[in-house]
């Protein structure tokens, strides 16, 4: 049966700041990632990048504050590096997919500057001004991400401006058809020159209820997802975000995407629940796909995450495909939020259940969060009872050899400090030893490429198991396997008929085994097992 391309993917997201510098101004680039695509089709074995913000940006929030959607950042190259990006990529069989961030611009975008230079400017529209409350305070009570309210007073007009995330980062208006229209161009732009689709950042964000009613108090705080946000958590967001206007204007962009072969779309889209969630996908007529961010902040025990993963299948309509998320650029690293071990077993899940799974940067490597003190976060989400997200966007350690092989000798600086432990967790490293996260993450992409049910196949939990264990099955018309994957430290046996050999396992010593009946399940382990 045909499928588009997108559902028998895995998408490993490049953060590009934090990849590969090759020019020794300390910061990752264009080339950088150039140079690793032999790394990531033929090493690790995904099939496509999505790339983090390259665009002109003052770097206020690192890429998402955009000055210029249609060019590249002279710190991450040239157009022309980009073109040869997708080049080397689709010559190596990666697709390469964009971020793109509609919500807002950079406050040195020329489409603010004109906005902001006077009430009467054509394009004051295109933001969200208001004027002050009768008290002279903002608007109304809607709270920026990044900490406290989401207004800033212009002096110059004396109206406030909306920004849901940085002053830097006013929110553009998408009920006026012009900002639509612009956007549209922007990723005809984009499609043109080679891209397979697009990462939408904050997709639910653009719609804003037109009354600005104040956000009601949040009474079990914000769904487990964004609870670590401090104020912004206390709020239910339910008029600043997430308006059910905005799925009119996904199925016009929807109706863009569709004039390009398989051009794909996933949304970044925080909702509390999995009905809001879903309804983003339309009637198979908005986005393509949204991430689900459940698993991130879930209790890591078989139950908790066995019941996340059946909920998404429930809610998806049967035409829709799942996606599951373990990590970003955003989050605290999988493996410091679960333990090492733990995040081998996240690694066996990610890539073994029904939908496209998505791989940050580092976490191939088992990386951690880095210790770096908030007087010395660079990330404007950083402060008392925020968490900063620099500690996840330390440069990709490739070898232990200067600044771990992601800037060349004789650099002065990287932009954020190379991880302490980048001597023992770096690619090189983990090519030489067998048993490295590294392998683990290799032998698990190949047998997805050799195993049809893997990538596609429908998928049935295992019930009746031992405590603490989580079990399933992925069928491809004759085609089956088994996953279990056990969240406790105590060894179990499952009973399963008939033979099954070890296809694929959280250690290398598991493989191959040959069991009759009776599979014996070590503790804090996952394998992967087909009829033998």
């Amino acid at each position: 049966m045909q499928h588009p391309w997108w559902r028998s993917a895995v998408v490993y997201q490049v953060y590009p700041r934090s990849f590969v510098d090759s020019d020794g101004d300390g910061v990752g680039d264009l080339p950088g990632v150039i140079s690793k695509v032999p790394y990531l089709a033929e090493t690790l074995g995904v099939d496509a990048v999505w790339l983090s913000p390259f665009y002109p940006s003052p770097q206020a929030d690192f890429g998402y504050d955009v000055a210029d959607f249609c060019d590249v950042d002279p710190r991450f190259g040239s157009l022309a590096d980009f073109d040869a990006l997708v080049a080397a990529c689709g010559t190596a069989g990666l697709a390469v997919i964009v971020d793109l961030v509609p919500n807002h611009t950079s406050d040195e975008h020329p489409w603010f500057v004109e906005s902001r230079a006077a009430r009467t400017s054509p394009r004051r529209d295109w933001y969200v001004w208001r004027d002050p409350a009768p008290d002279g305070g903002p608007p109304n009570n809607w709270l920026s991400v990044f900490g406290g309210p989401a207004w800033r007073l212009d002096d110059r007009t004396g109206q406030y401006y909306l920004h849901t995330f940085d002053p830097k980062q006013p929110d553009l208006n998408w009920r006026h058809p012009a900002v639509r229209a612009a956007m549209a161009d922007v990723v005809r732009f984009w499609l043109d020159r080679g891209a397979a689709g697009f990462r939408i950042d904050v997709a639910h964000v653009i719609g804003k209820d037109p009354e600005l009613a104040d956000d009601p108090p949040a009474t079990e705080g914000w769904g487990g997802v964004g609870a670590h946000l401090g104020d912004f958590a206390g709020l239910h967001h339910v008029h600043s975000l997430g308006h059910p206007d905005a799925h009119a204007w996904y199925r016009d962009l929807r109706a863009v995407l569709d004039e390009y072969d398989e051009a794909y779309s996933i949304g970044e889209i925080h909702e509390p629940d999995w009905p809001r969630l879903v309804a983003w996908l339309g009637d198979g007529d908005e986005l393509h796909q949204v991430f689900d961010f459940s698993l991130l902040h879930a209790p890591w025990d078989a139950d908790t995450i066995g019941d996340r993963i059946d909920a998404q299948e429930s809610a998806l309509p049967e035409w829709a495909w799942p996606n599951h998320v373990l990590g970003n650029h955003d989050e605290p690293r999988l493996a410091t939020r679960i333990g090492s071990e733990a995040a081998r077993v996240a690694a066996v899940l990610l890539l073994t259940t029904r939908g496209t799974p998505t791989i940050y940067q580092g976490d191939e490597l088992g990386m951690v969060d880095a210790d770096i003190p908030l007087e010395d976060q660079l990330d404007p989400q950083a402060g008392p009872g925020s968490y900063g997200r620099d500690s996840c966007r330390t440069p990709m350690p490739w070898s232990s050899g200067p600044h771990a092989g992601f800037s060349p000798p004789g650099t002065e600086a990287t932009w954020l400090a190379v991880a302490a432990d980048a001597d023992r967790i770096n690619v090189e490293a983990q090519l030489a030893d067998d048993d490295s996260m590294l392998a683990l993450y290799r032998r698990l992409l190949a047998l997805r490429r050799s195993e049809p049910a893997l990538r596609l196949g429908d998928q049935r939990r295992l019930v009746g198991l031992p405590e603490g264990v989580l079990g399933y099955e992925r069928i491809l018309d004759d085609d089956r396997l088994v996953v279990l994957a056990s969240f406790v430290d105590e060894p179990a046996d499952v009973t399963l008929e008939g033979r099954w050999s070890v296809a694929a396992a959280t250690s290398g010593g598991l493989e191959g085994a040959i069991h009759d009946g009776n599979v014996p399940q070590p503790g804090q382990a996952a394998q992967v097992l087909r009829p033998a």
